[in-house]
């Protein structure tokens, strides 16, 4: 956690670290079994800060505007692109989920919205085990690429087009990373989507 610790007295995250609360969740257990947290120092914590806004604000946004301007949500439209970009417009629904974030469970219930507007189909594939593909219709193909402007519009203005040309690097580099400790935080599948 990055805030004051409970039982931190008001102190800032450095200050807990250099100085740990005698009590609550940041204190060691009488027999020292317990090792203290990791509090983040000033610039871990406005790291993490301006990074919790992304992670916050930019899907709120993306989302706020796709609906108004293509009447999808932010995710609909990343389950309908990634498809867009697959031979024959298929993949399984495993692979779907993985490619945009999701867990399959949040996946299957888009996907069963998306499905009862016309805009993608699901089919068992044969043989063992539950697999399913996904297939992009052509209506949801033309709805994709009509929201597509829009989409690359946003993502420029609230994201690309504030970077310098060097911090596009930097910021391929921490999504890599972060993603790829996320995956080996929960190796059974992929992680909830925004």
């Amino acid at each position: 956690m990055a805030e004051t610790p409970a039982g931190g007295r008001g102190q800032r995250p450095s200050q807990a670290q250099e100085e740990p609360a005698a009590e609550g969740p940041g204190a060691a257990d009488t027999d020292g079994s317990a090792a203290a947290p990791r509090w983040l120092n000033r610039d871990e914590l406005a790291a993490w800060l301006a990074n919790s806004a992304i992670m916050i604000s930019l899907p709120a946004a993306l989302d706020a505007r796709m609906q108004r301007e293509s009447q999808l949500t932010f995710f609909e439209y990343m389950v309908l692109s990634v498809l867009s970009e697959e031979p024959a417009h298929t993949l399984q629904m495993s692979d779907l989920a993985a490619r945009t974030s999701a867990s399959l469970s949040r996946l299957s219930h888009v996907v069963g919205r998306l499905e009862k507007r016309g805009l993608l189909t699901r089919a068992r594939v044969p043989g063992p085990g539950r697999r399913t593909n996904t297939t992009l219709t052509e209506a949801g193909y033309e709805e994709v690429v009509a929201a597509a402007p829009g989409h690359v519009a946003a993502v420029r203005e609230y994201l690309m087009d504030e970077l310098e040309p060097q911090e596009l690097s930097t910021l391929r580099r921490i999504g890599t990373a972060v993603e790829a400790a996320i995956k080996r935080g929960k190796p059974d599948g992929p992680t909830p989507g925004p």
